[in-house]
């Protein structure tokens, strides 16, 4: 890989600052930058897990939409 050499060089005066290395720090960024893309997927297995296993009924109204708690429907409309 490569940068820009001014680049780097402020790179390194930042991670000194911080007490550490730029290579810690790219170990770091590296890790998270791959572990992004599994959390996203492990989240989008529980979201369709969950699509899975609780079914709603709408449209909704935008009452509806807004209150907190269970909604009676009828009790909704009624208003």
């Amino acid at each position: 890989m490569s940068a820009d050499e001014r680049l780097i060089e402020e790179a390194r005066e930042k991670a000194r600052r911080e007490r550490t290395t730029l290579n810690a720090q790219f170990r770091r960024w590296l890790e998270d930058y791959v572990g992004r893309r599994e959390r996203a997927e492990r989240a989008m297995r529980t979201i369709e897990e969950l699509q899975q296993r609780i079914k709603l009924k709408g449209p909704f109204t935008r009452d509806e939409l807004n209150a907190r708690g269970p909604v009676n429907r009828d009790e909704m409309n009624a208003r």
